[in-house]
């Protein structure tokens, strides 16, 4: 005999014997739920003053009885529903509501996130009897941003849908939505930014960056949440309400990932992982991820995993003690080494290995700067925002075929071209990784190789995108970042890239309250202005204070 889940404490042997017995009950897969069992759980209902529910599949037996408390019942573990986005659950919930009220949110939660085939609550009346019958089933993404259709009949004794011909034509929607996204091919995901500081125009900035990197990894982003908050939940980071809403978006979506602009702590990344069955990924990630991608080269490849080991170094987590080796004897007794301190060692020890493997790439680039030193060639360093338009600059001025593309970490390889001056004086121009907001520091400790170039540097050349409206903060990060490396005493020229996007008063304004050159690479204006700076501030003694040097 099938035992009986929920609060079953309390329960009479006669009310417990009845509870078994619903078991036996048929009902027809047609209907939602039969005027005969709407009766008896309304009366088992008002006998125990607690909801009694059951679970229905669809050949119509009754899998699971369920009791509650007056207000709710809690569903037993049938599992997750969101490996089968395109099938229902193949079970429906029909229970009691003692006071007839609507369905709860629990009620449609549920539905929503087991996927359930329908969740319909039967009101109690007077006497035990059935009355009101409200029911729900999910629907298709319809621009409307509604989850689930609710309906209300006044009686269960009223004619019912159809309910074998709704869920077909259900399943028939979502089969043909899930085949339009095969189409694509792309991850989908959410966007999700926490606000603590208050200062809400930010946050929206650094979730419209979040937005580029994630095109730029190749993710199709749905839809993008900001929540402002005094503190982070420090189990979710957002809210419970808020994860809660964005696991139902996901699910109506077909969401693949969560992609935050925070960094999450490994646990807040395995909780946010459990309660939505969702890939989760946080800012450094993404960008480890676009690192990974973008790196062409032997030494970009070494330093882009020894970055992504470092990260997930702290994540790695082992849930028992199943794959331990075990030992015998003195001193042998326990689990042993476990799976996952075997997994930490390794990592740690690739770690090292990697790390010595760069040093060697970094004593080599020593020795090539050495010899490059004593042919007295100056250098000049390209630095600044990701996307600025450095790799475009470096093209323009030297005919490189570097690659260029609008998306952010389009270059990770540092590329060295000479550049001959008018007066016949040739230099060593260099186009370094771009900087971001918060960039990883485990990436900036890898790629450290790549930025011992600019300790050589003669002159930095600072682009900036001269039409970005965050063009402040991307110039503090670059600085942030550059003060970090100790390379703020170098002489440095700004590069207002893009200059073409703003009207001549705005140029002149921003030239004459922040110094500098007003160029556009794409379009190579003012390049022999930047050129002939460059060579005067490289060569011309004491032309350094009076060259636009910030």
């Amino acid at each position: 005999m099938k035992e009986i889940f929920g609060n079953t404490l309390g329960l009479k042997a006669n009310e417990q014997h009845r509870l078994r017995n619903t078991f036996r009950r048929r009902v027809s897969p047609h209907e939602i739920v039969s005027p005969e069992l709407a009766r008896h759980l309304t009366e088992l209902s008002h006998e125990t003053n607690r909801q009694v529910g059951v679970l229905i599949n669809r050949k119509g037996e009754i899998e699971h009885v369920v009791v509650g408390n007056a207000h709710k019942l809690e569903l037993p573990d049938i599992g997750r529903a969101r490996a089968g986005q395109v099938r229902l659950r193949g079970l429906r919930l029909v229970h009691t509501h003692l006071k007839s009220e609507p369905l709860t949110k629990d009620d449609l939660t549920d539905l929503a996130l087991l996927r359930l085939d329908c969740v319909a609550a039967v009101g109690v009346g007077q006497e035990g009897l059935p009355g009101v019958l409200h029911y729900a089933h999910l629907v298709p993404e319809n621009g409307t941003g509604e989850f689930w259709q609710v309906t209300t009949l006044p009686s269960v004794h009223l004619e019912q849908p159809d309910l074998t011909d709704t869920l077909s034509a259900l399943e028939e929607e979502f089969s043909r939505k899930a085949a339009a996204r095969a189409v694509g091919g792309r991850e989908k995901a959410i966007l999700v930014a926490v606000c603590l500081d208050g200062n809400r125009a930010q946050a929206e900035a650094s979730l419209a960056e979040l937005k580029e990197l994630a095109r730029t990894a190749g993710v199709e982003v749905v839809d993008s949440v900001l929540q402002v908050k005094r503190e982070a939940d420090p189990r979710y980071l957002i809210g419970r309400g808020k994860l809660e809403d964005l696991n139902l978006r996901s699910m109506q979506s077909m969401v693949d990932l969560l992609i935050f602009d925070k960094d999450l702590t490994p646990s807040q990344g395995r909780h946010i992982g459990e309660a939505t069955s969702l890939k989760v990924l946080d800012r450094t990630q993404l960008i480890l991820d676009i690192f990974a991608q973008r790196a062409q080269s032997a030494e970009g490849k070494l330093q882009v995993e020894l970055a992504q080991l470092k990260y997930r170094l702290p994540r790695l987590v082992q849930s028992d003690d199943s794959l331990s080796r075990l030992a015998g004897g003195i001193g042998g007794r326990g689990p042993g080494e476990t799976k996952l301190e075997i997994d930490r060692r390794r990592v740690r020890e690739r770690i090292t290995h990697l790390e010595k493997r760069i040093d060697t790439i970094g004593r080599e680039r020593s020795v090539r700067r050495a010899q490059r030193n004593r042919r007295e060639l100056p250098v000049i360093s390209i630095v600044g925002y990701t996307n600025a338009g450095k790799s475009t600059l470096l093209n323009a001025i030297t005919n490189a075929q570097v690659l260029a593309e609008n998306k952010l970490f389009a270059t990770l390889d540092p590329t060295s071209r000479r550049l001959r001056f008018p007066q016949e004086r040739e230099v060593i121009i260099t186009d370094t990784v771009g900087f971001i907001r918060d960039l990883p520091k485990d990436l900036v400790a890898a790629f450290r190789a790549t930025l011992e170039e600019l300790y050589d540097a003669s002159l930095l050349l600072h682009v900036v995108d001269a039409g970005d409206p965050a063009r402040d903060d991307q110039v503090e990060a670059v600085e942030k970042i550059l003060s970090s490396l100790g390379l703020m005493e170098k002489p440095r020229l700004m590069v207002w890239n893009k200059a073409d996007l703003l009207s001549a008063e705005e140029v002149e304004s921003l030239l004459r309250s922040r110094g500098g050159v007003a160029i556009s690479a794409q379009t190579r204006d003012g390049l022999q202005t930047l050129l002939a700076k460059a060579d005067t501030t490289l060569f011309a003694e004491g032309a350094s204070e009076s060259m636009g040097i910030v």
